[in-house]
């Protein structure tokens, strides 16, 4: 049987879909527009990048989406669903909506456990400032194909989902 690798340890100067990046600022809403305040509060998350390849490499985009990777065990701390073998089996199969389960890394200095990828957490940064961050990584995490776009396919998924006001009667 074929191998395919999950991941690639890259030093690539151009940012893919599925390029992980660690400590990425998400500044927190305010709560009304006219209370801005320069102490705008910041949280860091470690986040994949969910915009499309062809976009960044011709960079046709000024803003990125990501998306915020937990893994599983630091996800399961604020979701105790998680914990369950019966929910993570769930998860495994993509039957969970708004997460994605990505496959552990074990490539060395990049190790990671399970990751949950988290679509209903989504924001954007900056291109510039991720091409700041790779200027000065000396290397980082990359999905790879068919895993990328399976990740792709899901997070679409997500947000092409429909809810009808009145369904088709079930059959009896």
């Amino acid at each position: 049987m074929t191998e395919y690798p999950w991941y690639l340890i890259t030093k690539d100067k151009q940012i893919l879909q599925g390029d992980f990046f660690n400590s990425v600022p998400y500044i927190k809403p305010i709560k009304n527009i006219t209370e801005i305040d320069a102490d705008q509060e910041i949280e860091l998350y470690d986040v994949i990048v969910m915009s499309q390849s062809c976009d960044l490499i011709q960079e046709k985009l000024k803003t990125v989406l990501v998306c915020p990777i937990w893994t599983i065990e630091e996800f399961s701390q604020g979701n105790e669903g998680f914990k369950n073998r019966k929910m993570r089996e769930k998860l495994r199969k993509g039957e969970v909506i708004g997460y994605h389960l990505l496959n552990k890394c074990e490539l060395k200095g990049l190790e990671t456990d399970l990751l949950i990828v988290d679509y209903r957490s989504v924001y954007s940064i900056p291109l510039i400032y991720l091409f700041d961050i790779v200027a000065s990584e000396e290397k980082r995490l990359r999905l790879l194909p068919p895993y990328r776009e399976h990740l792709s396919q899901s997070f679409a998924r997500f947000f092409m989902r429909v809810g009808l006001p009145i369904d088709i009667k079930p059959f009896k």
